[in-house]
């Protein structure tokens, strides 16, 4: 996210979740992020479509090429607020799980993402 104000309530609700959460102003330092940290230390990536310096769905596309076994794993969604199928159709064929948006509904994000983690058998 790379308003400063949108990342801080995104960080507050979410911590409130109890999420651990880094937070990054740009698709390449989302990309950056991802590929210095440790195997597996990201469950969940929420990624804004339009970021400056790369925006959020090309950033998903270099993490999903990442030579790495979480590359392909790491739950990836779109917060957006363009809402039209077709922007969320171009998430998903970015390599995204899915798209959320603006104003985002964090319950609707948490209940998603509970239930992904639990098909994937992370919880």
């Amino acid at each position: 996210e790379d308003n400063e104000i949108n990342a801080e309530i995104a960080q507050s609700m979410l911590s409130d979740m109890q999420a651990n959460v880094a937070w990054v102003n740009n698709g390449k330092k989302a990309v950056e992020e991802f590929n210095a940290s440790q195997l597996f230390t990201y469950d969940v990536i929420l990624m804004d479509v339009h970021m400056p310096i790369m925006d959020g769905r090309e950033a998903t596309k270099k993490i999903r090429s990442l030579n790495r076994p979480d590359a392909n794993k790491v739950l990836i969604y779109a917060l957006s607020a363009d809402a039209f199928i077709e922007d969320q159709r171009a998430s998903i064929e970015s390599g995204m799980n899915g798209h959320f948006s603006k104003p985002v509904d964090f319950t609707l994000v948490k209940n998603t993402i509970v239930e992904e983690i639990q098909k994937k058998g992370r919880m």
